[in-house]
């Protein structure tokens, strides 16, 4: 079975976007830095890459879910020039209260819920405790462990202080996305020292 690292989107591979700390516009696109070294150090490390994203505004009408596969394309590509690799992008399109009657339902990918990543776990055959999820929410964090993963949160973006945060713990906290990268290869090679 393989392993896995599930990122979060905004405020941990990209910054915020605007001030609902949303992406909207491509353009507005910005990655944090060290977040490419942080993709090719767990690459190296033989770790499936996934971003995991909640994405209201595709519920709201404000982007459609084309334009989000395009950002997600984009994004994708301009981490490949830069050397990292992502497997997959995972996203939630719902939201209970959305405009939008199409995603306007309770489902079971929203985050906190894990259902995007069970899905990926059985997909790509991955071991769910010696895999991670690494983002900046507590529900992110509580995201991932429901799933059975291993959680960091970063303290770029939100650092787990967004408006409704629910109280969970992390296994670990890390400066960034890079930090935390470092971590999981420490952890890993600890691991494989004992085996």
């Amino acid at each position: 079975m393989k392993q896995a690292v599930f990122l979060d989107r905004e405020g941990t591979v990209i910054t915020l976007g605007d001030a609902t700390g949303r992406l909207k516009d491509i353009k507005r696109m910005r990655l944090l830095p060290g977040v490419a070294s942080a993709i090719r150090l767990l690459n190296k490390a033989g770790f499936v890459v996934i971003i995991h994203t909640n994405q209201t505004v595709v519920a709201w009408g404000q982007v459609s879910e084309k334009k989000l596969r395009h950002i997600h394309d984009v994004l994708c590509e301009r981490l490949r020039k830069k050397g990292a690799l992502v497997d997959a992008v995972y996203y939630c399109p719902h939201h209970p209260e959305a405009p939008l009657e199409k995603y306007r339902k309770v489902c079971k990918c929203r985050k906190p819920k894990a259902g995007m990543m069970l899905e990926a776990l059985k997909k790509y055959q991955i071991k769910a405790s010696q895999s991670f999820m690494i983002g900046d929410s507590s529900k992110d964090i509580l995201a991932g462990k429901r799933a059975g993963l291993q959680t960091i949160l970063v303290q770029t973006g939100n650092a787990g202080k967004e408006r409704g945060a629910v109280a969970v713990e992390p296994n670990h906290v890390a400066k960034d996305l890079l930090a935390a990268a470092h971590y999981i290869k420490n952890k890993s090679a600890s691991r494989k020292l004992r085996a």
